[in-house]
């Protein structure tokens, strides 16, 4: 499979000499990659799942020999582009996913803008020369992401399908929030405002020297808010508290990441972990003691906590990330479409996109039960 014979072939004739492309496949890359990646990093306005911290912890904890393909282009020498990704098999084919997939809201490659174009196309050559893959499969790129500029580089067979959606909230100080609600609606959330300041609430951001024993103790709370619910099993394992305490920590001396605790008689009863990107900040997890919901409303507590957060941070917008549960939707958020973007390398793959269609088809079924059944309980924390 070649690249398309009319994808931008005048920028693709840039002298080759300024041009390398490489392929990192051993731990090493590590060390070698870091100051180039979180250069490119803060240029590429990729999301934080792409940032160097979240993907070098992912891989430490979950990371397997031989599977490792951080595919690189620099231009004179500078990192222009690069694909971070594991190699695995799905479905009978040897598929290249992006490291923390599972883990993370947003998948995609990091691209800089001042080269996109040339380097995207560079990009492709770089995979296309890679051996042993059939696919390669982004499973929630945003509306923005650079995976759709690879995408334009390529030949058929490929797919994009839509994925999760994400709901995002305008950044703002409590009494905006509460002015974007009808009188009545608006009346209500400010008596809950006031109820929870008159708890009396210690709320602090912690210290980078405190994020590890902050990410366990918010883990320790959010196994107890879920306990007897439908958790997701993986926050129950000790590999996921491990990477989640590793990114957490170089993230948040980066100010990639913040975690707010917050403490009722010195006794610690919730903590908020939002990872930030370049124009908004994400809420990723929370734990609460689980009485606190007793004459308190939780989840409007962190809520304008965060957006208090994102709008000191010089964001303009708040992600509540994947997920369209009641009690996100009561907020009147916007909802924005992730797409799942799947390239192939050949005709030979192309039984892998029939699945791929079959399986989103039987997901956005699901997702829309399980919306109907939380309309049917009610809104929750």
């Amino acid at each position: 499979m070649s690249l398309h014979p009319s994808s931008h072939p005048s920028s693709l004739r840039t002298d080759a000499a300024r041009w390398h492309t490489g392929v990192h496949r051993d731990d090493s890359a590590w060390e070698v990659l870091r100051e180039d990646w979180d250069d490119l990093y803060e240029r590429s306005g990729a999301t934080p799942f792409q940032s160097f911290a979240w993907n070098a912890a992912w891989w430490r904890h979950y990371g397997g020999p031989g599977r490792l393909r951080l595919v690189t282009v620099r231009r004179d020498g500078r990192l222009v582009a690069l694909a971070p990704l594991t190699l695995r098999r799905r479905y009978g084919h040897r598929v290249l996913a992006p490291l923390a997939a599972a883990q993370s809201d947003h998948t995609d490659v990091l691209i800089d803008p001042g080269h996109a174009v040339t380097a995207a196309g560079r990009l492709a050559e770089a995979l296309l020369d890679e051996p042993g893959w059939s696919v390669l499969d982004f499973p929630e790129v945003m509306p923005n992401g650079a995976v759709a500029r690879l995408a334009e580089h390529w030949s058929p067979p490929s797919r994009r399908e839509p994925s999760s959606v994400c709901l995002c909230l305008p950044a703002c100080e409590p009494a905006e929030f509460t002015a974007r609600f009808p009188r009545r609606t608006a009346g209500k959330l400010r008596a809950r405002l006031r109820k929870i300041e008159a708890h009396g609430l210690d709320v602090r951001q912690i210290a980078p020297d405190e994020a590890r024993r902050a990410v366990g103790e918010m883990l320790r709370l959010h196994h107890r808010q879920w306990q007897g619910r439908g958790i997701n099993a993986e926050h129950l394992r000790p590999r996921f508290a491990a990477m989640l305490t590793d990114a957490a920590a170089s993230m948040i001396a980066s100010g990639q990441a913040a975690l707010t605790e917050y403490r009722r008689g010195g006794l610690l009863v919730a903590s908020d972990l939002v990872v930030i990107g370049p124009d908004w900040v994400g809420a990723y997890l929370y734990g609460a003691e689980p009485g606190l919901r007793t004459g308190m409303d939780v989840s409007l507590m962190l809520l304008t906590n965060d957006l208090r957060l994102a709008c000191g941070q010089g964001r303009p917008s708040l992600s509540l990330l994947r997920g369209q549960e009641e009690y996100k939707l009561k907020w009147q958020p916007t909802p924005v479409q992730n797409e799942r973007i799947v390239l192939c390398r050949s005709a030979r793959a192309a039984g892998y996109l029939g699945l791929v269609a079959g399986r989103g088809r039987l997901t956005r079924i699901r997702r829309a039960a399980r919306a109907r059944a939380a309309r049917a309980a009610g809104p929750h924390d």
